[in-house]
């Protein structure tokens, strides 16, 4: 049987990354080209055929919301068209990315892609130049991940997936939940939306997929995106962070205490908020319902819960929604999809 055909997309991060050799820190991110990356691991070509493309070359956290249009843009045109050089179809799809903002763009990709074929990104969480990097095997799982979806006879509802350190995240789930394990991936809601490599070949790749048909925002037409900007609330936090943070933004998420709990103080600084506000938590487990400080909200100005999504993916969603509606029961209504 062919090999299958994968594109890797390389966007930059900790995986690209290059410091004073044999050290785990102080490296600058986003230094070596995605050709280099594949190059220094050889054993791929026995599991794909691999072509690299060079989406950009930057620290996760300047990931930008023209970079998102980009990619995502790049990859249902591959899928559609293949590429110029080859006859063959692409098969499936690999990015590398920072871990930092690895969940935003894995989120916004499963929102925002055409295609069904399977989407993996990985990184790492030491440099290139690192003494024992890790780079180098999670870009080979995450090529066999792809390929093992690619093979499989049931093709997942979510196809954007993370892969790291021989575990696979769905992309709805997957949160980076440590700043400093080697690996530092993790889900919302563990036993929900991750799974775990079966062999060294191809991986089984079989998950509990979610039941819901999944969201889908057309950018073709987009240039940009709303401005969304998360608010953190701790005790005493000045209620007037959320006027200032509201008049540089088309919407704001709240990452409340709890179950998305903030001051009265604050309840009463969003009567002045006449913008969008999803209420989200700071804490990474459990869900978020309305609670009674926005009984004092502007009518007509919506005021959603995130769920149980976290507040810098209910910022990714609501970015998207805005495109589509600032109706406050039309958002409600796609929040409570997600």
């Amino acid at each position: 049987m062919a090999k299958k055909k994968v594109v890797i997309l390389a966007t930059g991060g900790t995986i690209a990354g290059v410091g004073e050799a044999g050290a785990n820190t102080g490296y600058v991110s986003g230094q070596i080209s995605g050709v280099d990356l594949v190059a220094a691991v050889p054993e791929i070509v026995e599991f794909a055929d691999v072509t690299v493309e060079q989406i950009c070359n930057v620290n996760s956290d300047d990931m930008t919301a023209e970079l998102w249009l980009k990619l995502s843009r790049r990859i249902d045109e591959l899928s559609e068209g293949g590429l110029e050089d080859s006859s063959q179809s692409i098969d499936a799809f690999v990015i590398t990315h920072g871990t930092d903002t690895m969940d935003e763009t894995a989120y916004f990709l499963s929102l925002t892609l055409r295609t069904s074929k399977p989407v993996v990104l990985t990184g790492s969480m030491r440099p290139a130049t690192a003494k024992n990097p890790d780079g180098p095997a999670n870009l080979l799982g995450a090529v066999q991940c792809a390929v093992g979806f690619s093979l499989d006879d049931e093709p997942a509802k979510n196809n954007v997936w993370v892969y790291f350190g021989g575990d696979v995240y769905d992309a709805r789930q997957v949160q980076k939940c440590s700043a400093s394990e080697l690996q530092p991936m993790g889900v919302d809601f563990p036993g929900d939306g991750a799974g775990e490599v079966m062999n060294d070949d191809v991986p089984a790749c079989r998950f509990a997929h979610r039941s819901l048909e999944p969201l889908f925002f057309d950018i073709s037409h987009l240039q940009e995106l709303p401005r969304v900007n998360v608010v953190y609330f701790a005790v005493d936090s000045n209620p007037r962070i959320l006027e200032f943070a509201s008049s540089v933004s088309d919407g704001l998420v709240i990452a409340g205490a709890g179950s998305g709990e903030f001051s009265l103080a604050w309840a009463n600084a969003l009567e002045r908020v006449d913008i969008p506000v999803v209420v989200a938590s700071r804490i990474n487990h459990g869900v978020v319902t309305l609670n009674a400080n926005l009984a004092k909200s502007p009518e007509g100005i919506a005021r959603v819960c995130a769920g149980t999504l976290p507040p810098q993916k209910a910022a990714v969603l609501l970015r998207l929604a805005l495109t589509q509606t600032k109706n406050p029961a039309k958002l409600r209504k796609i929040f409570e999809r997600a």
